[in-house]
């Protein structure tokens, strides 16, 4: 846990922040995953970043860098509340059973859902198992929205391969519009049917661990900055830099896991061809070799590092909000 407040107050605050976080973030979010499905060698590293920005600008003008933007936060918006609240409980429930075994499961739910828990740091397996179960729950509510949102951004890939070369800065190249959630949802009812909503949840699964690892790396950055100074571990600057850092050595490990979930979202379905984790790395490797596992990626950690970051920032600036109501009206 973050905070010792009860699990409905650290699911909104880390909702709303993760909600915030998403809407700064988002351009880069959309550009990260267009270069991770890109097959153009041209878009490749930070200049690739830069590279794709401009082609958007150009051709779409700044509405085109939030295409998705309302799917992708609503996303957002349940998958971090749910997660955020399933953690937080069973947070809670390990440390109580911890210190009293003699309290009953039932008891021990109520206590978790109704009143504050210290915050407990419990072991590293402990830690990473709470983390991979609310992950895990978040994310099989959440992924239909998620395929939705990736669909939306890469709808027209296969023009903007061809198109990002000098000669389409020259002049504006005709576009077509960008796609309708509800024209998104009938093709893909019509082409993979219920299942298809779920595309990716396989690779999905690894990467429950990321939210874990990541909230296990920030409570640790965040213990390191209390042993040395307690005002800066309580500052939102402080926050912000060990939330975007935990988020970014998370993604940099897990990332294979990100590159294959994201492709096969995208992908298209083929006559008698699903394409699964194995393909995309597969592909990947025999495309760009063993660097191709990270095409993407540092888009992907300034996007992590931004959004994290902020999500964080937000969410201890909500919890001290509440914080300073409760003490006000208990001592009015």
């Amino acid at each position: 846990m973050t905070s010792s407040l009860p699990p409905l107050v650290q699911a909104w605050s880390g909702a709303l922040g993760s909600a915030t976080a998403n809407a700064i973030s988002y351009p880069l979010d959309l550009v990260a995953t267009k270069l991770q499905t890109t097959s153009s060698r041209k878009l490749q590293g930070v200049h690739g970043v830069l590279r794709l920005l401009r082609h958007i600008l150009h051709t779409e003008g700044l509405p085109g860098l939030y295409d998705g933007l309302g799917v992708d936060t609503s996303s957002t918006l349940v998958s971090n509340f749910l997660y955020f609240y399933f953690y937080t409980l069973l947070h809670a429930l390990a440390a109580r059973w911890r210190g009293s075994s003699n309290t009953s499961l039932i008891q021990a739910i109520r206590r978790a859902l109704s009143s504050p828990t210290r915050p407990t740091l419990l072991s590293v397996p402990a830690e990473l198992a709470i983390g991979f179960a609310a992950g895990v729950a978040s994310r099989a509510v959440s992924t239909p929205l998620g395929v939705i949102t990736v669909r939306m951004q890469t709808e027209n890939e296969d023009d903007e391969d061809d198109d990002v070369r000098p000669s389409a800065f020259d002049s504006c190249s005709d576009r077509s519009k960008p796609p309708h959630f509800t024209d998104i949802v009938r093709k893909i009812y019509r082409e993979e049917g219920v299942a298809g909503f779920w595309a990716g949840f396989q690779p999905t699964l690894p990467l429950c661990l990321t939210p874990a690892l990541t909230l296990l790396l920030f409570r640790l950055l965040s213990r390191l900055r209390l042993t040395r100074n307690t005002k800066a571990s309580s500052s939102s600057v402080g926050a912000f830099f060990s939330g975007a850092t935990a988020n970014a050595l998370a993604t940099a490990i897990l990332y294979p896991l990100l590159l294959a979930k994201v492709r096969v979202q995208a992908s298209r379905k083929q006559p008698g061809r699903t394409m699964s984790m194995a393909d995309v790395w597969i592909d990947a490797v025999q495309a760009e070799g063993w660097a191709g596992l990270y095409q993407g990626l540092a888009a992907q950690l300034v996007k992590g590092f931004v959004s994290q970051g902020v999500t964080m920032l937000v969410k201890q600036r909500i919890e001290r909000a509440v914080v300073r109501l409760y003490t006000r009206r208990h001592t009015a």
